[in-house]
């Protein structure tokens, strides 16, 4: 029998994505592991491999097709033995075990799983369509194209007997049965009120010369992500300013050794070793929140923000605490670019206790980030820049770097989150203690 191929759950937070591209067309032979598609996530763009083997009868949900719910059907997969069907041949009705495809626009919204609710009702003028089940509640089993043909004739596929394989409907069972008088329709139910405006709701005017660009699916993540966070996470912010002279002294020696053998460390390398080091002398900090209890994390895995054109992406450096700057800074670059192409695996990306957020490379003097949940800190990092400062009661001229905590106040109290900063300082501005 065929094969539904469904959208799949790439991520935690993922409901819904963008169909980026097809590996294969129709009448292509597929086997178990091969890439068949590319799926844009809310994270990323990630390559889908085949469960099973067969021939690809129909694409359901055509390249660049955004707003695919999970669970709703993308392909159809033919096994050994079936009729190949057409190239664009119609959606299965909504009374097959398949769901309406993302792109149709019925009249209630699609169930998310094949079978997994009765079929909604349709419209007087909407053909006829085959139900989905017996009379007795069993379901029906028949070929794709038999559903088809079926729902084009009136047919009720309860009442036909199958010829194939363990009774299974075929073409040519429905090609030979008779229509039967379709039960009349239920009565539409009145059409509901479109919900209110909110009070503090403003129209947007477009005026000409305007462009409107559609949001992508990580920037609609983005959006309802930060919305919660800063509705229902308690920030306080932290603001330190530390000196950095001997952390960029560090670096350029550090740098005179290595740069011989490709790497090269940067000051947002050193940031995050110091940021784990930290972590991992206040455990503490390395939680995470929940209703029932607080999560302290075991590993230390620093997130680390990178902007993307599709919006921001944070890949996560996995135990930093453990890793020399050298290391940190290879898989850093290496991070980096997969995740400005789409190219990151899941587990690159999802996880993390720890956020770095750096604006300094643009000049950013200070900025307060906002809270990733379900961690509980946030670093942003702005620009190194020459002040005048006092030491010893004389005014001198340091490098200094202001950083801003940000801090989920139902994880880490004010004193704690401040004492974090002191030890945080003490790697920064004695940087020999994080190689220790």
């Amino acid at each position: 029998m065929s094969i539904n191929i469904l959208m799949p759950a790439l991520s935690p937070t993922m409901t819904e994505g963008k169909l980026a591209k097809w590996h294969v067309k129709v009448g292509d032979a597929v086997k178990s592991g091969q890439v068949i598609c590319e799926i844009e996530t809310d994270k990323a763009t990630m390559e889908v491999e085949a469960v099973d083997e067969g021939k690809v009868g129909q694409i359901v949900v055509e390249e660049g097709a955004e707003g695919v719910k999970v669970n709703a059907v993308i392909a159809v997969l033919l096994e050994e033995g079936e009729s190949e069907m057409p190239k664009r041949a119609a959606a299965p009705a909504p009374a097959a075990a398949a769901p309406t495809p993302a792109a149709a626009k019925p009249a209630t919204p699609p169930a998310s799983a094949p079978a997994a609710a009765p079929p909604a009702p349709k419209p007087a003028s909407a053909p006829a369509a085959a139900p989905a089940t017996a009379p007795g509640g069993g379901r029906i089993f028949a070929s794709p194209l038999a559903k088809r043909i079926a729902a084009e004739k009136g047919l009720d596929l309860s009442r036909i007997k199958g010829s194939g394989p363990n009774g299974r409907i075929v073409k040519a069972d429905v090609e030979s049965a008779q229509p039967v008088p379709a039960a009349a329709p239920p009565a539409a139910k009145p059409a509901a009120k479109p919900a209110p405006v909110p009070a503090g709701a403003q129209p947007v005017f477009v005026a000409p010369g305007d462009t409107r660009v559609p949001h992508t699916s990580i920037r609609k993540v983005i959006a309802r992500r930060m919305l919660e966070s800063k509705q229902t996470v308690p920030h306080f912010y932290l603001t330190v300013e530390l000196e950095i002279d001997a952390l960029l002294a560090a670096r350029q020696a550090i740098n005179a050794v290595i740069e011989k053998k490709g790497t090269k460390v940067s000051v947002n390398d050193m940031v995050i070793k110091a940021c784990a080091k930290a972590l991992r002398d206040h455990p503490e900090c390395n939680a995470a929140w929940t209703e029932d209890e607080m999560i302290q994390y075991g590993a230390v895995d620093i997130s680390v923000a990178v902007a993307t054109d599709r919006g921001l992406i944070t890949p996560i450096v996995r135990s930093a605490d453990m890793k020399g700057l050298a290391q940190i800074a290879t898989e850093m670059k290496d991070l980096a670019a997969r995740a400005k192409t789409g190219k990151l695996k899941l587990d690159e990306f999802q996880g993390g206790g720890f956020t770095i957020s750096n604006l300094g490379m643009f000049g950013i003097k200070d900025f307060a980030a906002i809270i990733n949940p379900p961690q509980a800190m946030i670093l942003a990092v702005g620009a190194g820049e020459e002040r005048a400062v006092v030491r010893k009661g004389q005014i001198v001229v340091r490098t200094m770097m202001n950083c801003t905590l940000a801090v989920d106040h139902r994880v880490v109290d004010g004193a704690m989150g401040a004492q974090w900063l002191q030890t945080l300082r003490g790697y920064i501005e004695q940087p020999a203690a994080m190689l220790a």
